[in-house]
This record gives C-alpha cells, sequence and structure tokens, in this order.
C-alpha cells in the first residue's frame, strides 16, 4: 500500500520543525540572560556570607566598625579591598598584615564588591 504525502503535509512538517528550533532557541537565549543576570547577585550573597563569617566579628553585620573601623562607605575601591584582603599590609594591625586565610582572590572581590554595597 503506498501513501501519499500531499505537499502541504511536507510544508507543514517544516513548519512544525522550525517551531521547535526557533522555541529551543529562545528558550537558550532566555536562560543565558537569567544566568548572567542572576549570577552577579549570587556572587554579592556569597560575598555577603563569607563577610559575616570573616569580617563583621571586628568591622560590624553592617560594615559600621566594632573592634575594627567602619567600612561603610569606605573611599578604597573593590579592587584595593580584594587587593589589601588578598595580600595584606605591613602597616596595619592583625589581621591584616598578611592576606586573610582560606580567601581566594575570587572570595575576596566578591566580600569587596559586599562591602562597596554596605551604605
Amino acid at each position: 500500500m503506498t501513501t501519499f504525502v500531499g505537499t502541504r503535509a511536507v510544508r507543514s512538517m517544516k513548519g512544525v520543525r522550525t517551531m521547535k528550533l526557533s522555541k529551543m532557541f529562545l528558550a537558550s537565549v532566555a536562560i543565558a540572560l537569567c544566568v548572567t543576570c542572576i549570577l552577579p547577585q549570587l556572587a554579592a550573597a556569597d560575598g555577603g556570607a563569607t563577610y559575616k563569617a570573616k569580617c563583621a566579628g571586628c568591622h560590624g553585620a553592617d560594615g559600621a566598625g566594632k573592634v575594627g573601623p567602619a567600612l561603610k562607605g569606605t573611599s578604597m575601591s573593590a579592587d584595593q579591598i580584594a587587593a589589601f584582603l588578598t595580600k595584606g599590609d605591613d602597616a596595619k594591625k592583625a589581621p591584616h598584615k598578611k592576606a586573610i586565610t582560606g580567601l581566594s582572590a575570587d572570595d575576596a572581590k566578591s566580600v569587596a564588591e559586599y562591602v562597596k554595597t554596605l551604605k
């Protein structure tokens, strides 16, 4: 038995296939946009968690200062803060004479970005 597929049916099948590809492409673009929008916020959230675990004891949970100086509204840039955390400074008091232990460069950058949000 032979089945005849008309031109319309073939065109319709191509249209369905094109539509599926279009939907997959749009879904991929939407996911990529969501990821690029969410990742910086997650980094800041991680910076906040790291700050609370390693810095808030001396600098206060809101950066207003306790034993250590206030960080709220600091004039240092995020890059300067990150470098300070990863390298230390001999002119400063402990623990900032040396790099903060257990803090990677990425963690330091996240903490620095979080500190810059403190107002």
